[in-house]
């Protein structure tokens, strides 16, 4: 997954016309190192699609204006618009992660 570190760079990853996925997290978060042990399968299952990481200290206001409120979050971007999120409170096994994208992508 590629980071992403300004407010300038995620609005330009989230305009194109595909769907991408924003990982939220933070590098404090026991919950986010969690989720890294198996995203990996889920990042190849799902690899027609980007995946970004944002560290949520490092873009606050982004988190803020997208209401990631907990992470890890999952947010599904398309065309600038947020099309689905998957809280953190259920994002925490692959089987909730993999139900999130099968219902949304």
């Amino acid at each position: 997954m590629e980071y992403i570190h300004t407010l300038e760079n995620f609005n330009e990853k989230i305009a194109g016309d595909r769907p991408v996925i924003m990982k939220f997290e933070a590098d404090w978060c026991p919950d986010c190192k969690r989720m890294d042990m198996f995203i990996g399968e889920i990042l190849e299952e799902y690899n027609q699609y980007d995946w970004y990481t944002v560290n949520r200290d490092e873009l606050p206001e982004t988190a803020e204006k997208y209401e990631v409120m907990g992470i890890p979050s999952l947010l599904i971007f398309k065309e600038g618009k947020k099309m689905a999120h998957l809280h953190s409170a259920n994002a925490k096994t692959p089987e909730e992660v993999q139900e999130f994208l099968q219902a949304n992508l």
